[in-house]
């Protein structure tokens, strides 16, 4: 079907941006994820069963975390059609009580104490519709009181970096080792109005890099394990990270433990876990 488009539906408890990042394929230009359901997007005719058979293999790897493997759904579309659902779709989002994510074809007004992020779905992951990213929303939303700097690993959209500085940071780094989300989170950041108090980097955190009073990583597990140490480095108040399974909490309380964070704060949804380390405090300074 030349000009038409073929959209595929996957019904699970996965992490678009996990699935997008694995997939890797540049013909993939439109995705979105509203709840348990992700939607991925190629032109008719770059569309191949190649094109199945490593999506299949893709999501066979992500559920080695112990997942059942998802539904898959295949669908043509006309352009119209195409264009027309895409726009009915994405809503602007409304979490916690005051930050609103709206794409640009529909914008919310602000009211009162109200913040808005423009920010339309594209290839990078983040528009906050899934689990592990609101949750970590509303925390931003009780725990800005304003002047923190933010540091947020694997910031795809860059989103949680913004929201952050709308409600009160004084600065916020993003760091992500995927171009195409970088590219797209200073796209972001242009569109919103964001200049030198937010800065976004192509790279890997290490433990050369400035501590920050609320570190933000909403990453998957073994991702979390390979950053402990930077992430400890980077870490002089709080550490905020979503991204979990709930039976993964204990081997990440224990490790993180070795490097002086330990659990405050913990909140589950949709079977994915949120969590808030401190360091502890003694009468004579920070314990390590």
């Amino acid at each position: 079907m030349l000009g038409g488009w073929i959209e595929v539906q996957i019904i699970s408890e996965l992490d678009a941006g996990e699935v997008l990042g694995l997939l890797g394929d540049p013909s993939v230009p439109g995705a979105w994820q509203d709840g348990r359901m992700i939607r991925l997007y190629w032109p008719s005719q770059h569309w191949t069963s190649d094109h199945l058979a490593h999506l299949r293999q893709t999501l066979r790897r992500l559920t080695e975390l112990g997942m059942a493997e998802p539904d898959i759904v295949v669908h043509s579309l006309p352009d119209q059609d195409w264009n027309r659902q895409w726009a009915q779709s994405v809503k602007p989002l409304r979490v916690g009580k005051r930050i609103i994510v709206s794409p640009s074809w529909e914008r919310t007004e602000p009211i009162g104490e109200q913040i808005e992020i423009v920010l339309d779905p594209k290839q990078a992951f983040g528009t906050g519709h899934h689990a592990t990213t609101s949750l970590l929303l509303e925390w931003l939303e009780e725990d800005i009181r304003g002047g923190e700097s933010v540091l947020d690993v694997g910031t795809g959209s860059g989103l949680l970096a913004m929201v952050a500085l709308r409600l009160g940071a004084c600065r916020a780094v993003g760091v992500d080792n995927d171009p195409e989300a970088i590219t797209c989170a200073r796209e972001y950041a242009a569109a919103n109005g964001f200049g030198p108090e937010l800065a976004l980097r192509c790279g890997t955190l290490t433990a050369g890099l400035s501590s920050h009073d609320v570190v933000l990583a909403n990453l998957d597990r073994r991702t979390l394990l390979e950053l402990i140490q930077p992430l400890a480095a980077s870490t002089n108040r709080t550490l905020l990270v979503s991204g979990l399974l709930v039976d993964q909490r204990d081997e990440i309380v224990v490790a993180f433990a070795d490097f002086g964070l330990y659990p405050g704060r913990e909140r589950e949804r949709e079977g994915w876990l949120a969590m808030e380390f401190t360091r502890v405090e003694s009468c004579e300074g920070t314990l390590r």
